[in-house]
Formats: C-alpha cells, sequence, structure tokens
C-alpha cells in the first residue's frame, strides 16, 4: 500500500474565526497553530501547507496568567550592536494586541519557510470586526 500525499490543487482551505475574549493567550495559540498547520485534518503531511485560514477577534481581551505581563518580555533588534529592545507583555497586550497574538502562534509554528507562509494565513483584529464576511468563516470552537 502506497503512502498518500496531497497535492496542492488537491487542498481545500476553510475559513475560521475564533472569538479570543476571556482566552487564556497559550491555548488560543496552540489551537490557532493547530488549525494554520492542518493537524485537525486527516490528509495532514508535514511538508505541504494543508492548513485554513483563521481570523481572531477580540485579540485585545486575551488574558495572560500568573505575572506572564510583568516577567515575560517581547523582543526585537534593530540589526545594530545595542540595539536590543524588550517590552513587557502588558505593554504590548495594552498598545498592540495582535501582535502579542501573532508572536505566540508564530512560536508554536516550526521555524522554517512553511511555517511563515502558515503565518500569513493568520488574521488577528484588536476588536470584533474584521473585513472576511465574504468568505462566510465559521465559528472554530475552541474546547
Amino acid at each position: 500500500m502506497r503512502t498518500y500525499s496531497p497535492r496542492p490543487a488537491e487542498i481545500t482551505r476553510a475559513w475560521y474565526v475564533v472569538d479570543a475574549r476571556d482566552q487564556v493567550l497559550g491555548r488560543l495559540a496552540t489551537r490557532v497553530a493547530t488549525v494554520l498547520r492542518g493537524k485537525h485534518k486527516p490528509e495532514f503531511a508535514p511538508h505541504i501547507d494543508c492548513g485554513d485560514f483563521v481570523i481572531v477577534v477580540n485579540a485585545g481581551e486575551v488574558r495572560l496568567t500568573g505575572d506572564k505581563g510583568r516577567d515575560m518580555m517581547a523582543h526585537r533588534h534593530s540589526g545594530y550592536p545595542g540595539g536590543l529592545t524588550s517590552v513587557p507583555f502588558a505593554d504590548l497586550l495594552e498598545n498592540d494586541p495582535a501582535e502579542l497574538v501573532k508572536r505566540s502562534v508564530r512560536g508554536m509554528l516550526p521555524k522554517n519557510k512553511l511555517a511563515r507562509q502558515q503565518l500569513r494565513k493568520l488574521k488577528v483584529y484588536p476588536g470584533p470586526d474584521h473585513p472576511h464576511e465574504a468568505q462566510q468563516p465559521q465559528v472554530l470552537p475552541l474546547s
């Protein structure tokens, strides 16, 4: 019996919407990363992007447990010597919650070209509105 490997033309992509209100950030990110990779589908293959699109709304109301808001830092580097900038998660959640969710999901994907391609299918919005109604997204259950 031969191993089945899906072809890019055979992959159908669905659109899902996730409400992040009162969701714990890490648990939300793991579920979203699973759907972006396509691991919830029976035709999953690790070398092909067979995942679905995910829209995350209300990213500004996501929860951080414990002291993660104060203790955990988001780092970025300008590329110049001494160009490291660190921002606490609480400040990032207040100023740019979409970036916080994207960083969390990106950390749960593999570090390669395929993951960067999968991350482009993630759309994050800080409020309840999104411009993807024409795609008729389905609600993704988180539990």
